[in-house]
Order: C-alpha cells, then sequence, then structure tokens
C-alpha cells in the first residue's frame, strides 16, 4: 500500500514573536495552505490514506474559523485521513474533538477524517494501523505501552502494520519549540522503540519532532509540512511529508515530498569596513532573491562600518523589516568614524557648534580605554546623528 505521512501541522500557531499582526496571519494562514499542498500530494501520487501523527492543530482550543478551513481541505483529499491528538492538541475531555462545532462539521466537511482515541488495532482493507494518542497533555507514561500487551496473532497476516505515535524516543528527546531559543523538552511523552517488536511492525510513524528524521530502522519523523523555526543546526530538513510504501514483512520505502513554502534563513555577517556591505547585499540576494512576505532571517552582526557605512546599513535592515515576514538581529554593528568624516564633522567653518560638539566628542572617544565599552558606543551613536544631521538637511 501506499500512504502519505504527516505531523505536526500546528494550524493556529500564534507566531508571537511576530510583531506586525498581518505578518503573522500570513505565517498563519500558509499553515493552512500546507494542508492543501497535501492534499494535492496524495492525488498525485495515489496515496490511500494518510496519517497524521499528533498536533494537527497548535493548541486544544482553536478558532473554529481554522477548523472549517482544515476540514474543508481534508475533506478534497478523499481519502480516508487517520489521526491522533498530540501533545497540542490532546484529547482529553474540553479539547477540539469532542467539541459540538468539529464533530458537526467533521460529518459534513470531511467525512473521512478518523480520529483515533481508542489505544486499540485499527484493521483496514490494506493496513493495521496501531493507534497511540495522546490524551493529556504530558503524560509520564509511554504512549506505546499497550503494545507490548498486545495479542499480535490475532493481527490479520497479510497487511502491513503501522504504530502511529507523538512524542520523543529514547536516546532522542524532542524539542520545546514555545520560545525562540530551543531547548530540550523534559521525559513525558516518550517512546521506547527497543520495547517494540520489530518483527510484528512494518512502520512506526512519529510525530513531535519538527525536522524530518530516521531515528530507527522503521521509525520516521516527517517533520512540519510547513517550516516554523529557524535553522537548528543538523538534520534541518523541514517543509514536507513522507510518501511510505509498505508491504507486510518488507523494508519500507519512503520518500520525502515538498510541501513547505515559506524560508526561515540564518546569515552570519561581520563587517570590517564599508567594502562588507556588498558582500552582505550579495548574501541576501542568495538568501531571499527579492521575494517579499515569504521569508524569515536571524541576522547574527559583529563588526563596525564608518558612520555613512553605517547608515547604508541601517537602511538596508529598514528595508528588510518591510520586505520579510520576520527579521530577527543578534548581536551589534558599531559605528567607528573614519578620520575624513571626523574631519568633515570637527572642521565646518560654516558650523562652529557642530564642529565644537564633534571635537568634544572625538575628545572622549579618543580617552576610552575599551573601544567596546557601553560609552564607547553612545559617543559613536552620538558622532552618527551628528554627521546624519549635517549630511541630509
Amino acid at each position: 500500500m501506499r500512504l502519505i505521512h504527516t505531523a505536526d501541522w500546528q494550524i493556529g500557531k500564534p507566531y508571537g514573536t511576530v510583531a506586525d499582526e498581518q505578518k503573522r496571519f500570513r505565517l498563519q494562514q500558509e499553515r493552512i495552505n500546507a494542508v492543501g499542498r497535501i492534499r494535492d500530494v496524495v492525488r498525485l501520487q495515489n496515496a490511500e490514506l494518510v496519517l497524521v501523527a499528533g498536533d494537527l492543530f497548535d493548541s486544544p482550543t482553536p478558532d473554529t474559523t481554522a477548523v472549517l478551513e482544515v476540514l474543508e481541505l481534508i475533506g478534497e483529499m478523499e481519502v480516508p485521513v487517520l489521526v491522533i491528538p498530540g501533545n497540542h492538541d490532546h484529547g482529553a475531555p474540553g479539547s477540539v474533538w469532542h467539541r459540538d462545532d468539529f464533530q458537526r462539521h467533521q460529518r459534513t466537511k470531511a467525512p473521512n477524517l478518523q480520529l483515533l482515541l481508542e489505544r486499540q488495532p485499527l484493521v483496514l482493507e490494506s493496513a493495521v494501523v496501531l493507534p497511540c494518542p495522546l490524551l493529556r497533555n504530558q503524560d509520564n507514561t509511554d504512549p506505546t505501552q499497550w503494545l507490548r500487551g498486545l495479542d499480535w496473532s490475532s493481527l490479520p497476516t497479510d497487511r502491513p502494520r503501522i504504530v502511529l505515535a507523538h512524542g520523543g524516543v529514547h536516546g532522542f528527546s524532542g524539542r520545546n519549540y514555545e520560545g525562540d531559543e530551543e531547548a530540550q523538552a523534559g521525559a513525558n511523552n516518550q517512546i521506547d522503540l527497543a520495547a517494540l517488536p520489530v518483527a510484528q511492525i512494518d512502520y512506526i510513524a512519529l510525530g513531535d519532532w519538527h525536522n524530518l528524521k530516521q531515528v530507527s530502522e522503521l521509525a520516521w519523523y516527517p517533520g512540519t509540512p510547513e517550516p516554523d523555526r529557524f535553522d537548528q543546526g543538523e538534520d534541518n530538513q523541514r517543509g514536507q511529508v513522507l510518501l511510505v510504501d509498505l508491504q507486510r514483512g518488507a523494508p519500507a520505502a519512503v520518500t520525502p515530498q515538498t510541501t513547505g513554502r515559506i524560508q526561515w534563513h540564518n546569515l552570519t555577517m561581520r563587517f570590517s569596513g564599508d567594502g562588507d556591505l556588498d558582500r552582505f547585499d550579495r548574501q541576501l540576494q542568495d538568501c531571499i532573491a527579492g521575494r517579499v512576505a515569504r521569508d524569515l532571517l536571524r541576522l547574527e552582526v559583529s563588526g563596525s562600518l564608518s558612520l555613512a557605512g553605517h547608515r547604508r546599513y541601517q537602511q538596508r535592515l529598514n528595508d528588510l523589516q518591510n520586505q520579510l515576514l520576520r527579521l530577527r538581529i543578534k548581536g551589534e554593528c558599531q559605528q567607528s568614524p573614519e578620520a575624513a568624516e571626523l574631519e568633515q564633522l570637527t572642521a565646518r567653518s560654516e558650523d562652529p557648534l557642530i564642529a565644537q560638539v564633534a571635537q568634544q566628542l572625538q575628545q572622549r572617544l579618543g580617552r576610552e580605554s575599551d573601544p567596546d565599552s557601553d560609552e564607547a558606543s553612545r559617543i559613536r551613536t552620538a558622532l552618527c546623528e551628528l554627521f546624519r544631521f549635517t549630511t541630509t538637511r
């Protein structure tokens, strides 16, 4: 059989670190649009089944409008879509899965969606699915533990067996995706893959880790279908679903299928002089290529520029703020007046007051023993503002 393995759609993600309301909405809507791209993959690849391994929604109480949009797109997939709750959209009473609006609209808009809240085998015509839903946000028990007592001989032997679960695995924990800086998550919802009878299982469809990763011979994380994080270093492959071809007793054939659209970039830039501004522009072009409202950039900067160069640098940052969905800056590019710029300020016979202030600032800067001190930075800022005032009025 052929199926699509996906997880961590997190529809309704708030993107609280993005200040602009319109840009937040754009990012939220793109997560819904990604479901439409999953639908297209299902059709193009003639998949028979879609497995959503948890966190379809970002919270257990998503907005009804978002629920309706997602249900409409799932209905258009026209194949069975099996869903388990994850830690974000857990299956406890009061969560979205138990709400009247979800249940009513699911019956009419997405009758092909089947929610799996029970830890018991689901025998389909072409596969056996072994769901391990999360019924609370955090659980210190292994969600696959029920499989250790399963009578495997009671299952059909002529079709592949699939474990569907959400959580970290021993030796490879998930991450906390709530903050900008990632931290290791706790030991809740941990899955012990070694405790599962490998010979009885053909594929383990996992959710929770937001990058593509194979964690055992049978177990895969598909990552998020739409990226939601800046690059995380190793194993940084996001924005896809997995196309899985299965048969009982044979290795799975797993092929990533691209579904992401929004791009998240990391860029490190050290300025050693104004000539580096051209190199900065080339790197930005390589990352963004002129796209508008389709990229987020985390920029780590250091070094220094002349007063004129720093003004050009600030203009580039202003343009990026408008062009990007988000610009996050780490570090600082210092202002380092060149001799010609200082002379331009201190030798202004037509503006003796400006010349006097510039001379005093230059003297104070010369007395600073630490060029990176806060006081030195304030003096350079004052000189830059003075330079800007005299060159733009």
